[in-house]
């Protein structure tokens, strides 16, 4: 199959910057890893789209944006288009090389249950300020036809470990926001589920308690020790209860467990939250995995790391040790994506999402 070369970007639910990844792939198990960056949000970009966020809450169309949504929605598009430029310039690559961007936008919203998920972000915008073309929107398609909508990544997951060779199950686990699983077996479409909480709990209670935007290196979670009532509080949610495939909102834990604990202990706590709903997730495969390997910015905090080697019923390795990026995992996915996209090639599996049949999601706008 032809190969192409794309840029993906990803702004993911931790809010802290756009993630920008360059590949050649055919769309297939054909992938070449280019260069990669971050392109880190200001404060004052954060303090909008958190308050893009709380805006989003009673949304109930996809295309509203009240209060700051509208504001937020420029703001993302013209820091993606920065981060593009920026990347572009700094590695000396002419645009003109670029089949496709693949451009997640942020998400806002995301309530598969209502049939609703809300990113923001003009991909016409944006492919007309880049001239190159631009996929985007890709979850709309399969919450409209009654799946999850997430997580997108495992068919990228599948490619990376048909062309490592890698052999036995093993499950990607991608710690952002919100954390999510790809089970990966030879032969089969992969099975996949948000599992809880990533960072995104976490960043809230240190946000909160310290004004710090996340926990640098676990240095709070670190710190602290869990509280074995708080987290089994934390872990009574319906959520967990249900089988994959399944999500969830970016908001759809909160701090009342820890709101008691000192912040170290509370950090300890989320810490292992995130640790422990990952390892249920994993539990519940079609049979147990012979190696997980993580990646997402989760992937840099000591105590979820050390947290997952001691729960996990298998190896635990980073997503580096593989060859692969634990950081421009999720931009890669996107550029793979949007190749994809490009070809009319399924993204999205019953067993990814709950969607019927295997789905090719997303828009592309021409410059």
């Amino acid at each position: 199959m032809t190969v192409l070369r794309a840029l993906g970007l990803m702004s993911g639910t931790s809010m802290d910057g756009v993630d920008v990844a360059l590949i050649d792939t055919d769309g297939e198990s054909g992938i070449h890893f280019g260069p990669h960056g971050s392109f880190p949000y200001s404060a004052a970009d954060r303090i909008v789209l958190r308050g893009a966020l709380a805006d989003a809450v009673d949304l109930d169309h996809r295309d509203a944006r009240p209060g700051g949504l509208a504001e937020a929605e420029t703001l993302i598009t013209d820091r993606h288009a920065e981060a593009v430029e920026a990347f572009l310039a700094a590695h000396d690559i002419a645009p003109a090389s670029i089949a496709m961007v693949g451009f997640h936008g942020q998400t806002v919203l995301h309530r598969p249950e209502k049939n609703l998920t809300v990113q923001i972000g003009h991909g016409q915008d944006l492919a007309a300020r880049l001239g190159i073309a631009v996929a985007w929107d890709f979850r709309a398609d399969d919450v409209a036809g009654h799946g999850q909508g997430a997580p997108l990544v495992p068919v990228y997951h599948r490619a990376l470990a048909d062309q490592a060779r890698l052999g036995g199950p093993l499950v990607v686990i991608n710690i952002g926001g919100v954390a999510n699983l790809s089970f990966i077996a030879h032969g089969r479409d992969p099975i996949a589920c948000d599992t809880g909480p990533g960072n995104a709990l976490l960043d809230d209670l240190v946000l909160e308690r310290t004004g710090q935007p996340f926990d640098r290196d676990g240095m709070l979670s670190s710190a602290g020790s869990v509280d074995e009532v708080a987290l089994a509080a934390l872990l009574d949610h319906p959520f967990f209860a249900l089988p994959a495939p399944k999500s969830l909102d970016r908001n759809a834990f909160s701090l009342d467990a820890v709101a008691g604990l000192a912040t170290v202990d509370a950090a300890a706590t989320l810490a292992a939250f995130t640790a422990a709903s990952i390892v249920l997730a994993v539990e519940a495969m079609p049979e147990l995995p012979e190696r997980a390997i993580v990646c997402g910015g989760g992937g840099h905090n000591p105590a979820i790391m050390e947290a997952l080697a001691a729960r996990l019923p298998c190896r635990l390795v980073s997503a580096t040790d593989m060859g692969w990026s634990i950081d421009a995992m999720e931009a890669q996915a996107f550029a793979y994506l949007a190749v994809r996209r490009s070809k009319n090639l399924p993204i999205t599996f019953p067993g990814t999402t709950g969607i019927a049949a295997p789905l090719t999601g997303g828009r592309i706008s021409l410059p």
